[in-house]
């Protein structure tokens, strides 16, 4: 089962994605997203010029063998670009693999440890009354967790909040834009939010929030602190996880759950956080952290902690992405939460795909393989468009994270 095409499609369906198509010399295909958002001409040159040419002519069927040559062939190892541009080989790779034994991927992951996959919504609207109304409509729709992210009084505009509700896209313009932060304000403001939220919905709904790594580790303490009163599932990248024994003040500081990872690339990046038990979820992603092969052992080894999965799921990951990530998400052991931001219609049709919602739950494909494929006509309709995430600064100009 020789590769004898690999072909890079990028195409903009209301928000730009990278997908690699591999094809065997028995005619089956496999497809790997290759998104990164921001930066996706970045992962689509490194493909076509680096990845590609030392693809044709290897045996489709050798998957780890094929990612341990592409990650230690670099010399440069790890980074966002070189593991997205491997995740999606390999991602294609376990789709082929699937569709040559006839089965659907998970069930080579080992079958099913769980009938569905619990996923969350992303609840934001510029205040706590509109936000209030939006949590309604993720409940009415069966979502059993929700993210509640709301506009910071005192601030013109806040990340993670936008008039987009289901199809949220932070990319908003060629050049990034600049919002203005305030910590004091939002510290003040957001325990008043969940208080609101929890006399509205009870104690049972699953409630999430993301701090965007806008605060030091004290500040996160004390939003961690403040905010136990509401039993969150997680606060999500309370602080830049490049200081990594920040983690351990927040730690001593609060019962509210952590959950990091969404920007991590590989086991290194985040071994010491799970290992020492500094975090409770691992978000992670198929297509930023090397493919299925790769997040399967951060998973394995986050098992052995008592640290679950929470994977990130924004509309920037493509349905090839989400379809593989339910693969895994249904078979490890460990699973936690499963970000879900739906797709527009536009790009659901450039990705038509099998994994399906229904009352708080996605199923992924009984197809073989993963059960997605990109429509190539119709993705030729859709150029690229340059579009770029948000900065934050500090009200006195300091660049800040988020």
């Amino acid at each position: 089962m020789k590769i004898v095409d690999a072909r890079v499609i990028v195409t903009c369906p209301g928000r730009n994605f990278v997908t690699l198509k591999i094809v065997t010399d028995d005619g089956l295909t496999g497809v790997g997203d290759a998104t990164l958002n921001g930066r996706e001409l970045a992962v689509a040159a490194y493909l076509t010029e680096h990845v590609v040419p030392a693809l044709i002519g290897r045996d489709a069927s050798r998957i780890e063998d094929t990612w341990q040559y592409l990650y230690k062939g670099a010399y440069w190892r790890r980074g966002p670009v070189t593991m997205t541009a491997i995740a999606a080989v390999d991602t294609a790779l376990w789709d082929i693999k699937g569709k040559a034994a006839g089965l659907p991927v998970y069930q080579l992951l080992g079958g099913r440890s769980r009938s569905g996959v619990t996923v969350y919504g992303h609840a934001n609207a510029v205040d706590v009354e509109s936000v209030l109304s939006e949590i309604s409509s993720y409940v009415t729709l069966g979502y059993r967790a929700v993210r509640v992210q709301t506009g910071v009084p005192g601030l013109a505009s806040t990340y993670g909040v936008s008039g987009d509700k289901m199809f949220y896209e932070p990319a908003d313009a060629a050049l990034p834009t600049e919002n203005v932060w305030s910590t004091a304000h939002y510290l003040d403001y957001v325990p008043k939010v969940f208080a609101e939220v929890r006399k509205e919905f009870g104690p049972t709904l699953r409630l999430l929030h993301d701090v965007h790594h806008r605060l030091t580790p004290l500040e996160a303490a004390r939003l961690g602190k403040s905010l136990e009163p509401y039993a969150l599932t997680w606060i999500e990248d309370p602080v830049p996880a490049e200081l990594q024994e920040g983690f351990r003040l927040i730690r001593q500081h609060t019962t509210t759950p952590i959950a990091v990872g969404e920007v991590f690339n590989s086991i290194w990046d985040c071994q010491e956080l799970i290992t020492s038990q500094l975090i409770d979820y691992i978000r992670t992603t198929v297509v930023h952290a090397g493919g299925i092969t790769h997040l399967r052992r951060i998973f394995d080894l986050a098992a052995l902690y008592h640290v679950r999965s929470g994977s990130h799921g924004a509309t920037d990951l493509s349905p090839v992405c989400m379809a593989a990530a339910l693969h895994v998400d249904i078979a490890i052991p460990n699973f936690g939460l499963q970000e879900y931001m739906r797709h527009t219609p536009e790009t659901d049709e450039v990705f038509p795909h099998g994994y399906h919602f229904a009352d708080g739950y996605l199923h992924p494909s009984e197809e073989p393989g993963l059960g997605v494929d990109i429509d190539e006509e119709l993705a030729a309709r859709y150029p690229y468009r340059p579009a770029s995430l948000p900065v934050n600064r500090l009200e006195d100009g300091t660049m800040h994270s988020w």
